[in-house]
């Protein structure tokens, strides 16, 4: 990461921590026979319905971070699209848990952060003002997201559990 010289401490110590979640989250597991790396959150999303919520909602902690540090709108946009790519394709058994694992929502999201706060040129910061709206805008669209799972993860849950009424 190009550390730039415009930020204090503060944002640099946040930035880091975000860096180190997205890590957690998406590369932390390594599986030493194919010499892959996984991370937690693919472990999480094995769990039906939860998993992927508890997912997104960390997920988008990186997401409000991002919006405090000031990221333009159009990087947030993408965050928030990368996310919900990751929550919708996850809840299709087996296949949303491979998707989980190889798309990695969080690393893809830190790139584009690290990108938008190093070449403030390319993007527009978000003001104050601007800020609280696209907070929530974003927090009204994850809830949106994880209403959406939940009772899709809910109808999916009847339907497999009628096989065995």
């Amino acid at each position: 990461m190009t550390t730039n010289l415009a930020r204090t401490d503060k944002q640099n110590t946040k930035l880091d921590q975000m860096n180190n979640l997205a890590w957690l989250l998406d590369n932390s597991i390594r599986i030493p026979i194919i010499n892959y790396r996984i991370g937690l959150d693919a472990i999480i999303g094995l769990i039906p319905g939860l998993g992927d919520v508890a997912g997104l909602l960390i997920s988008s902690v990186i997401v409000i971070q991002a919006i405090r540090l000031g990221a333009p709108s159009a990087t947030l946009l993408q965050m928030v699209l990368n996310i919900a790519i990751e929550a919708l394709i996850g809840l299709v058994p087996m296949l949303g848990d491979i998707f989980d694992a190889t798309f990695k929502s969080n690393i893809r999201n830190m790139r584009l952060v690290n990108l938008a706060l190093d070449h403030p040129q390319t993007g527009h910061a978000v003001n104050r003002a601007a800020g609280t709206g696209i907070i929530v805008a974003v927090i009204a669209a994850l809830i949106g997201i994880i209403v959406l799972i939940g009772g899709a993860g809910f109808l999916i849950f009847r339907w497999v559990s009628s096989f065995f009424m």
